[in-house]
Parts: C-alpha cells; sequence; structure tokens
C-alpha cells in the first residue's frame, strides 16, 4: 500500500511482505460482498485460507454460519479451510434482511450438509493465530464480536497476530445504517471500540472508501464458467443482488467492500493509507456505532490504526476479474 502525502503519515503495513503463500483467515457475515470475498481467497492459489469463521452481521448468527458452510461446499476448493460456528447469542443491533434476503444470499437455493460438530469461530480463531504467531492476516468482514472475544479471553493474542485487516466505519462521517454509522461497526460497536484499541496491526477498510468500487450488471458476463465452483455460485446469487439493490436502493451497481479487502491482502500497492487516530462512538444517542478520525495536523492522539484514503478503482476492477478467472495472475 502506498502512503498518503500528508505530514502524519508513517509507512504503511506493506501485506505482500511473506512467504509466496499468505496464511488467511476470513471472519465474515455473509452477505454478497462475503461470498465473493470467499470466492476470490478460496480460488487464488497466493491464498492458504486456514479457516473461514461466521459472524451474525447481514444475518442472523445461525445464518451465517450456514452461509460459510454453504458457500465453502459451493466452492469445493482444493483445501477446505477449518470453519467456524457464530455465537447463536452474539449481540447485534440490526441486520441486512430487508437488502439481502432471509438467507443473506438474495434467495439462492443451495443444498448443503449440516455439521454435527461445530467449531466456535471465537475459539477457532484463537487456535489459528496461535499456530501461525505472526504469520496470519485476518480479513475481518463483518462486526467485531469474534475477534473482540478472543482479545479479551486471550489478550496475549494481539501480540500474535500477523495482520488485521478490518472493513468497516466511513471516513466521509456519512453513515449507511444511521446518518452517522457503517452498518459493520454499528451491529457491535463496543466490540470494535475494543479492537480499535488492542495491541494488533491492522488496517481499516472504511466503507465509503472500498464503495467507490462497483459491480455493474455486465460484469455477469466476464464471471467464470457457471457450471461449477465460484462461477455457478455466482451466476447464482448475483443477478438477484442487482434486482434488490434497484428496487431497494434505486441503484444499478453492487459494493463489494469485503472482496476489496481481499484485492488488498495480494494487491496492496493499488491501495494508498494514512496513519491515523481512530475511536468508535459508544455513548452518543443518535452516533452510536460512528468511527471519528482524528486528522488535525497537531493532534495530541497517538496514530492506532493504518487506514485506507484511496484505491485505484479500475485497478481493483481488473484485479477482481483477473483472480476469478486466473487464479495465480
Amino acid at each position: 500500500m502506498s502512503q498518503a502525502n500528508e505530514p502524519n503519515v508513517q509507512p504503511a503495513v506493506d501485506l505482500t511482505q511473506s512467504p509466496s503463500t499468505r496464511k488467511i483467515l476470513l471472519d465474515v457475515d455473509p452477505g454478497v460482498a462475503d461470498a465473493l470475498a470467499m470466492c476470490l481467497a478460496l480460488n487464488d492459489s497466493r491464498l492458504e485460507v486456514v479457516a473461514v469463521t461466521a459472524t451474525g452481521g447481514n444475518v442472523p448468527p445461525e445464518q451465517a454460519t450456514r452461509n460459510v458452510q454453504t458457500i465453502v461446499e459451493q466452492l469445493d476448493p482444493a483445501r477446505w479451510p477449518r470453519i467456524g460456528a457464530a455465537d447463536p447469542m452474539q449481540p447485534l443491533r440490526t441486520d441486512n434482511r430487508a437488502l439481502y434476503g432471509s438467507d443473506g444470499l438474495c434467495g439462492a437455493d443451495f443444498r448443503y450438509a449440516e455439521l454435527h460438530h461445530r467449531h466456535s469461530s471465537v475459539k477457532l480463531i484463537a487456535d489459528e493465530i496461535r499456530a501461525a504467531p505472526g504469520q496470519l492476516t485476518i480479513i475481518a468482514g463483518g462486526p467485531l464480536s469474534n475477534i473482540a472475544a478472543a482479545l479479551k479471553r486471550e489478550p496475549d493474542l494481539a501480540y500474535q497476530i500477523g495482520h488485521l485487516v478490518i472493513v468497516g466505519g466511513t471516513l466521509s462521517g456519512l453513515g449507511n445504517v444511521t446518518a452517522a454509522a457503517e452498518f459493520n461497526i454499528y451491529c457491535d460497536a463496543e466490540a470494535a471500540k475494543h479492537v480499535f484499541h488492542a495491541p494488533v496491526t491492522r488496517t481499516l477498510l472504511p466503507v465509503d472508501v472500498a464503495c467507490a468500487v462497483e459491480l455493474g450488471v455486465g460484469v455477469l458476463e466476464h464471471l467464470p464458467d457457471g457450471s461449477q465452483g465460484a462461477g455457478k455460485l455466482l451466476h447464482e446469487v448475483m443477478p438477484n443482488a442487482f434486482l434488490s439493490y434497484r428496487q431497494n436502493l434505486g441503484v444499478e451497481a453492487i459494493t463489494i467492500p469485503e472482496a476489496i479487502a481481499v484485492v488488498a491482502a495480494v494487491h496492496p500497492e493499488i491501495f494508498t493509507t494514512q496513519r491515523i487516530y481512530g475511536d468508535v462512538e459508544t455513548a452518543g444517542s443518535i452516533t452510536h456505532g460512528a468511527t471519528v478520525f482524528d486528522r488535525r495536523r497537531q493532534s495530541t492522539e497517538q496514530a492506532n490504526l493504518d487506514v485506507v484514503v484511496e484505491v485505484d478503482v479500475q485497478a481493483a476492477l481488473d484485479c477482481i476479474l483477473r483472480m476469478l478467472n486466473h487464479p495465480q495472475s
């Protein structure tokens, strides 16, 4: 990732500084964009997806767990990741079923095998961090409940995470679930605040920055063959996603911030970051879940986040199509 031309900037962490295969854990609440993120990550030989853990968010926790299991089965990757189940009692302030349907996948009818012995997402995250200290990149694509719970139970894990990429918040201050708050942070603002202040090496991908990258309906013509794998899954999910965005939001394109986070793991050079102090509002009655960034030149706060402030939109779109159709490019 390149650096923004600001006096307060420090070198951003380069996610490419690792062996040729990067260990990835996806913590997601599928969700169309999360499903696409899983397709990208599990389809790319440069990424070793060691686990996919479910968190409630777009859908309730139990549905999120089913969706993770369903998507992995549909993709049937050469190396299956471990799968983590969301806590059925996870506290969440809202969900996104009005946009993505009751199943979170816009009504796509996939069969899946019910797991009889489910691993807790929180335990699985802790296990994978300990198994590869300093090597694991976690991409958090939903509310930060699981990450916060793992760090609260075992605070030393914070020093063993290689890198945490958080999809959430807004750099502009304009919310997408309330006037002030972005969905992922708003769902569990207390968890987000804890993670923001934990001693973890992290990059924040604000959703308004990621949403500069949009997929138009024409992308359907450039997806992989629809007979199996990622192509089959996306051909089932995405047409209805375009329809839902048009009917509910009045737009002709869909946004995919979680997929953009996966792109950042393999192509950090198309992103610009700035070192900033960030916090989460948890006490305000109308600003609950808002992300606040101190961008003053003379700030007295110590920067705690590498925040993505710009993305090369065309390069990101090109990367997505290459990663889907040519996994090693």
